[in-house]
Order: C-alpha cells, then structure tokens, then sequence
C-alpha cells in the first residue's frame, strides 16, 4: 500500500504535482502544465501515476480535468506524504 505512493513520489514532476495539490483546492490540469512547464501528454500520464496510487482524484470540467488531494486518503498515507513534503526542500518540490 505503502509502496506505490512512494514510487508515485519518486518522479521530480508528480513531486512537483502533488506538492501543489497538498496545499489545497482544486487545479486544473492546464495550470499544472504551466506551472511544471509538461506537456498534457506527459501531465496527464503523471496525474494518471498519482491517482492510481490513491493520492488524488480528479473530476472532469468541460475540456479539462482537475485534480485534488483525495479525501479518501488513509490518515496514514496522509502521514506519509506530509512527511516527504516536509523533507523535501521546497527548491526540489517546485522543481519538474
């Protein structure tokens, strides 16, 4: 269970990703294209990575797709990632 989050946050992008999502609210996938400088391929095979390990959701709007924290994460994946956030020097978060 453990283990796909971890590796979800292994990549420097989907880093950068969730460290924007782990703030809070809601955002839409082309402000994370702009935000990271990703293409929408590779953004929306990154947020396919992170929600498929339970870190995000993610609902569609009109053309676009936005994406959240998932409210269902277990407190304690919560847990985990807030560690890694919290190790993670905000330069390497923002980094893609």
């Amino acid at each position: 269970m453990i283990l796909p989050v971890l590796t979800a946050l292994a990549e420097p992008t989907r880093l950068a990703a969730m460290s924007i999502l782990w703030v809070g609210g809601e955002h839409c996938v082309c402000e994370l294209m702009a935000r990271l400088d990703v293409s929408q391929s590779r953004m929306s095979r990154h947020m396919q990575t992170l929600k498929q390990a339970g870190l995000i959701v993610d609902r569609r709007d009109a053309q676009w797709v936005r994406y959240r924290v998932s409210p269902d994460l277990a407190p304690p994946l919560r847990d985990v990632v807030a560690a890694v956030m919290a190790a993670t020097p905000k330069a390497q978060r923002n980094a893609a």
